[in-house]
């Protein structure tokens, strides 16, 4: 009984040990892993995104390489400093970076355009000569019953 006892007591000072040592490692990449990406990585983006005009930002063909840099850029950073990624600061950092050059894309990625007027044309013209025809049916339908009955 005893032996049970023991090999508990080191499973569970194990799980103690690897669950200090997590909070200890993701607690040390704090403020100078935030500091770090934001004077590396983040630096160079911005540098690069205004090279980019600013209506081809949610261009997805324009920006991906950029957003693949800072990506890349920010797990380099956390690997250098022994930190884990992706972590809450890589997390709050993205958000932060969406909200800034992100903000008016829409999920797709593409610039919202109206269609040309060749594609958008029939769709407006078809439902009001549907319409337009029906209501010609209805009416001269009505009409001709009346001397039926």
């Amino acid at each position: 009984m005893g032996s049970q006892t023991g090999a508990a007591l080191q499973k569970q000072t194990l799980l103690w040990f690897i669950v200090v040592s997590q909070c200890v490692s993701v607690l040390s990449c704090g403020p100078h892993y935030e500091y770090a990406i934001e004077e590396f990585c983040l630096a160079k983006f911005k540098l690069d995104m205004q090279e980019l005009d600013q209506i081809h930002w949610c261009s997805w063909e324009d920006t991906v390489e950029l957003y693949g840099e800072l990506t890349n850029c920010t797990f380099l950073v956390a690997d250098k400093m022994g930190c884990y990624w992706p972590n809450r600061l890589v997390d709050e950092f993205f958000i932060r970076v969406h909200k800034q050059y992100f903000h008016d894309c829409s999920m797709s990625g593409r610039l919202l355009r109206d269609p040309p007027n060749r594609i958008l044309g029939p769709f407006i013209v078809v439902p009001i000569l549907v319409t337009l025809l029906m209501t010609a049916l209805v009416v001269w339908r009505s009409k001709r019953s009346e001397g039926i009955v």
